[in-house]
């Protein structure tokens, strides 16, 4: 089942996918990369994850720090490594950021050793299915420099605004 939802937030349209049990997608409207997850036809259904989804971007965009997650899926064709990705996306603290060297790095110590590039990082990062609630807008580059997001630039240095001033 792939059903679809819409929030209005203070940078846009926000486009949510969900499977009936956990969120599967969220899109600015017309991203890069927008729909990955959405399928061909998805019902607009307002279903109680997307009750809770709802909820959390709205405290989010108040300057709040949402006290609990919405449940998420990662899509099934995804890579082991993109989902390890992802998975450390959303240990990165409201407020904090990373560099993909250092997400990199972590990655590294988690495979054991094996390197890991910062480049590879990177794209699964820009593929990241389910922006804002895996908060991929937390990952800098080399230095602190603040780098492309699927969802805009501009977009990506307003989230990153909002979580300093309210940390």
């Amino acid at each position: 089942m792939s059903c679809s939802h819409h929030f209005h937030s203070p940078l846009g349209g926000i486009t949510l996918a969900g499977d009936g049990e956990a969120i599967t997608g969220l899109w600015f409207d017309g991203q890069k990369y927008f729909g990955t997850t959405l399928g061909e036809r998805p019902t607009e259904e307002l279903l109680p994850v997307f009750k809770d989804a709802d909820r959390w971007l709205t405290l989010y965009f108040r300057g709040e720090v949402p006290d609990f997650m919405p449940a998420v899926a990662f899509p099934p064709e995804a890579s082991e490594f993109s989902r390890a990705v992802w998975e450390l996306l959303l240990k990165i603290p409201y407020g904090k950021t990373v560099t993909y060297g250092e997400l990199a790095r972590d990655l590294s110590a988690q495979r054991g050793g094996a390197r890991t590039s910062a480049r590879a990082v990177g794209n699964a990062v820009a593929h990241n299915p389910i922006s804002l609630i895996v908060p991929c807008h937390r990952v800098l580059g080399a230095g602190g420099k603040l780098t492309g997001y699927a969802g805009g630039a501009d977009r990506k240095e307003w989230l990153l605004r909002l979580e300093r001033e309210h940390a």
